[in-house]
């Protein structure tokens, strides 16, 4: 019997389990590393509330993989009242990390001078678009900040996983082919949307072949912001066979207004899918974007069967 102090005297006594050695030991969390720069997310398009609650979600998803993060929203185009701009977020990260050291230094605090950068910028962007990245860039350039500005986020496999997602639940798309759950208006040719012309159409392409092997279908990119890109592919994929098309946006959303893939798809005379979104992919890859770029633990962000 037990004593209300603890186990009888002569039980045993429950102990912690030991760590686990070995390649199958259960890795520890991981947090972000103390005066971590500020990940800052560069948000392109008109800012509206949709947009925020967007990027807000994704900023959500990355603090939960990186527990301690300091993620902020930057606009691209903001006014600095409702969507504060990119500029004036890293101006004001770069402000809260000098108060932060002169408090210290004025509680007797033995702290070091912060050195390295005070942000990185990550894009919203799927892929590249060069007239939205040379604004980004020269948003960070006015700010004078020590700031890293990283790539887009694809091409990769979580990309097209998302795709898949958003294809299935718009039913162009069997959402798993290994149950053989076959979908009435599943697409048997697809459409991957982009914007950032050619270079952004051959970026999507990578991320259009890890889908293609999804779907067992073919896939073609597209560029939405080029006259006649959508209509030409249509006809291609028709002519090689394809006779129910789909366009998938290969876009986050707020880099281009929503209309303009309604349009496509009726220029292209077919049904399609809702951009990528929040997707969790989307905060995943911002993160690893991050990590990447100090080099700390970058995350192994692979993608997984949709179910």
């Amino acid at each position: 019997m037990s004593s209300p102090t603890g186990p009888a005297s002569g039980l045993p006594v429950r102990m912690p389990r030991p760590r686990q050695p070995g390649r199958h030991r259960r890795p520890e969390p991981l947090a972000a590393p103390e005066g971590a720069p500020s990940l800052v997310l560069a948000v392109p398009g008109t800012p509206s509330a949709a947009t925020r609650g967007l990027a807000e979600e994704v900023v959500s998803i990355a603090r939960s993989e990186l527990p301690g993060l300091d993620a902020r929203i930057g606009y691209v185009d903001g006014d600095d009242m409702e969507f504060p701009t990119l500029q004036s977020v890293l101006v004001h990260a770069a402000e809260e990390r000098t108060a932060r050291y002169e408090q210290a230094l004025a509680a007797g605090v033995e702290v070091k001078e912060p050195e390295g950068p005070v942000a990185v910028v990550v894009p919203l962007l799927a892929g590249p678009d060069g007239a939205l990245l040379r604004v980004i860039r020269q948003a960070v350039m006015d700010s004078r900040v020590a700031a890293d500005l990283t790539d887009v986020l694809g091409p990769h496999p979580l990309l097209a996983e998302a795709l898949h997602v958003r294809l299935s639940e718009a039913g162009l798309a069997r959402a798993d082919r290994a149950r053989l759950f076959t979908v009435a208006t599943a697409a048997d040719g697809i459409i991957l949307a982009s914007v950032g012309g050619e270079e952004a159409v051959q970026a999507a392409g990578i991320t259009g072949m890890l889908l293609a092997a999804r779907l067992a279908v073919p896939v073609m990119a597209a560029a939405l912001d080029q006259d006649g890109s959508i209509t030409a592919v249509a006809e291609q994929l028709r002519s090689s066979g394809s006779q129910q098309l789909a366009l998938a946006p290969y876009l986050i959303g707020p880099e281009i207004d929503p209309s303009l893939i309604a349009e496509a798809a009726q220029e292209a005379g077919c049904s399609a899918a809702e951009a990528l979104g929040p997707y969790p992919a989307i905060g995943k890859l911002a993160l690893s974007k991050y990590t990447t770029a100090l080099g700390i633990a970058p995350q192994q962000a692979q993608g997984t069967p949709v179910r």
